[in-house]
C-alpha cells in the first residue's frame, strides 16, 4: 500500500478504499469503576465509528462496554489491561520474570464531580479519570464539537503524569491519534491502538536493536523481528517492545503479536501503540532517572545473568574454517606470536556438509573431535559452535524430527532460512512442543559433553509462518521464538558446563536472561560501525545488559565475500571491541591479525589492554545483572538532565567511569563532547573539564580517545597473560585516576 500520510491507513492498517471489513470503535468517557481485590475496572463505552477517515460517529450502532483493567506493581509500576475478544489479561508468559521483591499494590479510587483518582495504600495518586471538559468561548458553530473521548491520566510512580492523547487532531472529524480504540474486522475484534501525550522536545530510545539515531522521535518502528541483513536499515534482528522516554517514564507493551509503535511521527503530539490483536496490555514504568526505569523493566522481564570469566576474552572466528589441522594452526600460532586469546568459534564447517547443520562433527576434517576441543582446552581455548534452527530436508535428524513432530508442519516445501544455505529447510525446531524442545537439547548436549563451552544460536528471527505448531498460533509465535529457542540452548549449556552463555542473534522481551547476544552481520564500513554502536546503545536501552558485534565487521564492501579490509577499519573497529562486554572477531573471510601485517602490532596492543581491563569489565558486569544499568550505555544514561546528550550516538560509558569516543573514519580526527564532570584521559592522564566540545581532534591510528572519571578507581590486571585461565585475580590492582595517574600498568 503507498503512503497516505493518513494515520487510519498507515497505522491502524486500513485499506484506503475501505472495503475489507475493518471498522473503527473508538473509547468514550468511562461510565463506571469499581475495586476487585485490590485492582480498578474501569468501565469504557465505545463508539463504533463511520467507515470513513472522516471520524464521525455511527449513533445507529449501539455502544459496547469494555473494562480496563489497572493493577500497580511496587511504588512506579502501573499495568494497563483491555481486553476487547472476552479472553483473560494473561498472568503468566514467557516474557515475564517478575522479581521477588515486586508485589502487586492494592488500588482504590475516590469520585468527584470532575475525576475519578485511584491512589494506593500509601495514599499515593497513581491514576485518574478526568471529567472536566475544555474551556470554549462560543464563535461559530462551522465545526461541531469534538466527539466524547476519554481522558486517563497515569502516575506510574505516585508524580509523573503519563497521560493518554485524548484530543490529537485538526478537526472533530480528521484524527491523528487516539486515545483508546479498536479495530474490528468482519465484526470480530482484531487490533488495538492507544497514544501517550508527547511533549514538543521529547526523545525516545529503545525499541530493541535499532540501528537509528539516538532519539527515535519522528520513526515509526515495527515490531516484528526480521533478518537485518546488515546494520544500516529499518530492519531489526532484536526488536524489544519497550520504549523509554527523556520524560522519565518507559512503555513495555506485553505481546508477541505484531505491533507497532509510532513516536511522534504520525502526530508530533502522540506516542501511538498499534497491536494486531484484540487486546492491549502495557506496563507504564516511572522512575527519576533511565537507570531505575529500565531496572522497573528488568523486575518485569527479567535481569540479565552473569557470563563466565573466559567469555571476556577474545574470540577468534571467520566464516568459516573447515578443519581440525586450520584451526590448531591458528589457534598455535596466536600462542606462539602471543596474541591473548580464549576462545575459537567454529561457523557454518564443522557439518559434513557446509551450512547442512546436523549437529555432528564431519570425522574426516575433524577426526577426533572431543580430543580436538580437549588439546584446544589444554591450550587455554574453549570451543564455541555455529548452528540454527532449521531442519534441511537432507539432514540427518530430517526423519525422526518429522515423525516426531518436533518440527513445524506445512504442505509446502519451504525454502529459506538463510542469505547464504543452499539448504532446503523442511521446517522450524518447534519449541512450543516440550518433546521437541527435550530432543533439541539433546542434540546439543552431545556437543557439550565432549567439552564444547557455547552454542551459536544463529537466526530465530523469522520462522516459517505457513506451517503449524504444536502450541501457537505462528503470528503469535514469531516474535516469541527467539526467547524459546535461545533459553533451550541457554539451559542445557548451563546444566551441563556449569555456564550460562549463548551467543545470539535475535531477541524479544526478556531475551536479555539469556546473555550474551551479538549485533549481526555489519558491513566492513565506517557505517558498518558507527551503525553496530547505534544498535547497541538502543538495546542497552532496551533492558539487555550485554551485548557484542563482529570486529572488524561481518562482510566486504562492495564484494560481500571478497573486498579487501582496509587496516585502518580494522584497528578502528577492535579498540571499539576492547571497550565491549565482550569481543569477538568474525566475518566472511580471514580475521586473523597477521593477514593485515601493517597493523597486527597495533592489534596486539589492544587486545592485551582488553586483557588489563577484564576485571574493571566484570565489576561492572555484575553490576548489570543487578540494575537497571547496560555495561554499554549511551551518555544520556548517565546525564539525562543535559539535552545535548540525547543525540549523542557516537560516544558512550563502559561502565560506570570510563568514556568512549572511537574514531569512525579515515580521516584520524573527531569532535568529542564530555558531560559536565572533570575527566582524565585514559592514557595521557591530561585534565579536562566537561561540559564541552573537543573540536577537531586529531586521533593517530593507534589511539582512541578514552576518558576516565577524574578520581575513580579501575581495577586492572598488572600483567600480560594468553588466556583468562593464567588470571590470577589476587593480583588485580586498583589504578587511581587523578593528579597522581601516569600510565596503565
Amino acid at each position: 500500500m503507498n503512503q497516505t500520510n493518513y494515520q487510519l491507513f498507515d497505522f491502524l492498517n486500513f485499506e484506503p478504499s475501505l472495503d475489507n471489513g475493518d471498522r473503527l470503535w473508538r473509547a468514550c468517557a468511562p461510565s463506571d469503576i469499581e475495586e476487585q481485590n485490590g485492582d480498578i475496572y474501569i468501565t469504557i463505552p465505545f463508539q463504533l465509528q463511520h467507515n470513513s477517515n472522516e471520524i464521525t460517529p455511527d449513533n445507529s450502532v449501539p455502544r459496547k462496554d469494555y473494562k480496563l483493567r489497572i493493577r500497580a506493581y511496587g511504588d512506579k509500576t502501573i499495568r494497563v489491561s483491555v481486553a476487547f475478544d472476552g479472553s483473560a489479561i494473561p498472568e503468566e508468559s514467557e516474557m515475564l520474570q517478575y522479581a521477588d521483591t515486586l508485589k502487586v499494590i492494592p488500588l482504590s479510587f475516590t469520585k468527584n464531580e470532575t475525576e475519578w483518582i485511584i491512589t494506593d495504600h500509601a495514599g499515593n495518586k497513581r491514576a485518574v479519570v478526568d471529567f472536566s471538559q475544555p474551556k470554549t468561548e462560543w464563535w461559530s458553530d462551522l465545526q461541531p464539537a469534538p466527539q466524547e473521548t476519554i481522558d486517563l491520566r497515569f502516575y506510574p510512580d505516585g508524580k509523573k503524569e503519563v497521560k493518554l492523547s485524548a484530543y490529537d487532531m485538526f478537526s472533530p472529524a480528521r484524527h491523528d491519534a487516539f486515545a483508546l480504540a479498536m479495530v474490528e474486522r468482519n465484526g470480530t475484534p482484531d487490533r488495538a491502538t492507544c497514544s501517550f501525550s508527547a511533549k514538543p522536545d521529547e526523545c525516545y530510545m529503545g525499541t530493541g536493536e535499532r540501528f537509528a539515531k539516538l532519539d527515535l522521535s519522528g520513526k515509526t518502528m515495527q515490531l516484528r523481528n526480521q533478518d537485518g541483513q546488515g546494520v544500516n536499515n529499518r530492519r531489526a534482528y532484536k526488536t524489544i517492545p519497550f520504549y523509554i522516554s527523556s520524560e522519565m517514564y518507559g512503555l513495555f507493551l506485553h505481546t508477541s503479536s505484531f505491533a507497532k509503535y509510532s513516536l511522534a511521527d504520525h502526530s508530533t503530539r502522540s506516542a501511538q501503540v498499534m497491536v494486531e490483536e484484540a487486546m492491549l496490555d502495557m506496563f507504564v514504568i516511572g522512575g527519576d532517572s533511565p537507570e531505575q526505569i529500565l531496572y522497573g523493566y528488568r523486575q518485569i522481564t527479567g535481569f540479565p545473568s552473569l557470563p563466565p570469566l573466559w567469555s571476556y576474552g577474545v574470540w577468534m572466528s571467520r566464516m568459516t574454517y573447515f578443519s581440525a589441522d586450520e584451526v590448531n594452526e591458528i589457534c598455535d600460532r596466536m600462542r606462539k606470536e602471543n596474541y591473548p586469546c580464549d576462545v575459537i568459534h567454529l561457523d557454518t564447517g564443522w557439518f559434513e556438509t557446509d551450512w547442512l547443520c546436523e549437529w555432528k562433527f564431519n570425522e574426516e576434517r575433524f577426526a577426533n573431535p572431543e580430543k580436538f576441543i580437549q588439546d584446544l582446552k589444554k591450550n587455554g581455548y574453549r570451543v564455541s559452535l555455529w548452528q540454527l534452527p532449521y531442519i534441511a530436508y537432507n539432514a540427518e535428524q530430517y526423519q525422526e524430527a518429522a515423525k516426531n513432530n518436533y518440527i513445524s508442519k506445512s504442505e509446502k516445501k519451504i525454502q529459506g532460512a538463510s542469505n547464504f544455505s543452499v539448504q532446503d529447510y523442511a521446517g522450524t525446531i518447534d519449541f512450543t512442543y516440550d518433546k521437541a524442545t527435550e530432543w533439541y537439547k539433546g542434540l546439543l548436549k552431545k556437543l557439550l559433553d565432549m567439552g564444547v563451552v557455547c552454542i551459536k544460536t544463529d537466526f530465530g528471527e523469522d520462522i516459517h509462518l505457513d506451517a503449524e505448531y504444536h502450541s501457537m498460533n505462528p503470528d503469535k509465535l514469531h516474535n516469541l521464538y527467539p526467547l524459546f529457542y535461545q533459553k533451550a540452548a541457554y539451559e542445557i549449556t548451563k546444566d551441563v558446563t556449569g555456564d550460562g552463555i549463548i551467543w545470539a542473534r535475535a531477541g524479544w522481551a526478556g531475551s536479555q536472561r539469556y546473555p550474551l547476544h551479538w549485533g549481526g552481520d555489519s558491513a566492513c564500513s565506517w557505517d558498518g560501525m558507527a551503525g553496530s554502536l547505534k544498535g547497541g546503545l538502543h538495546l542497552g536501552l532496551s533492558g539487555f545488559g550485554f551485548w557484542s558485534h563482529d570486529v572488524p565487521g561481518f562482510h566486504g564492501v562492495p564484494n560481500f565475500m571478497n573486498s579487501i579490509l582496509p587496516d585502518d577499519i580494522y584497528v578502528r573497529w577492535t579498540q571499539f571491541g576492547v571497550f565491549t562486554s565482550h569481543i569477538r572477531y568474525h566475518g566472511s573471510h580471514k580475521r586473523e591479525p597477521w593477514y593485515y601485517p601493517n597493523i597486527s602490532h597495533i592489534v596486539k596492543d589492544w587486545w592485551h589492554l582488553r586483557y588489563k581491563l577484564i576485571p574493571y569489565i566484570m565489576e561492572q558486569s555484575e553490576k548489570a545483572t543487578q540494575t537497571g544499568y547496560p555495561v554499554l550505555r549511551a551518555l544520556w544514561v548517565h546525564h539525562f538532565d543535559d539535552k545535548t546528550c540525547n543525540h549523542i550516538d557516537d560516544q558512550y560509558y563502559f561502565g560506570d567511569d570510563i568514556l568512549v569516543a572511537p574514531v569512525m573514519n579515515s580521516e584520524n580526527k573527531r569532535d568529542i563532547y564530555l558531560p559536565k564532570g572533570k575527566w582524565i584521559g585514559f592514557f595521557d592522564g591530561k585534565v579536562y573539564e566537561g561540559n564541552q566540545w573537543l573540536k577537531n581532534v586529531e586521533v593517530p591510528l593507534e589511539e582512541m580517545p578514552v576518558f576516565v572519571k577524574y578520581g575513580a578507581e579501575i581495577p586492572v590486571y598488572p600483567e600480560n597473560v594468553n588466556c583468562t585461565d593464567e588470571m590470577d585475580m589476587a593480583k588485580v590492582v586498583r589504578v587511581k585516576f587523578d593528579k597522581s595517574f601516569k600510565e596503565i600498568i
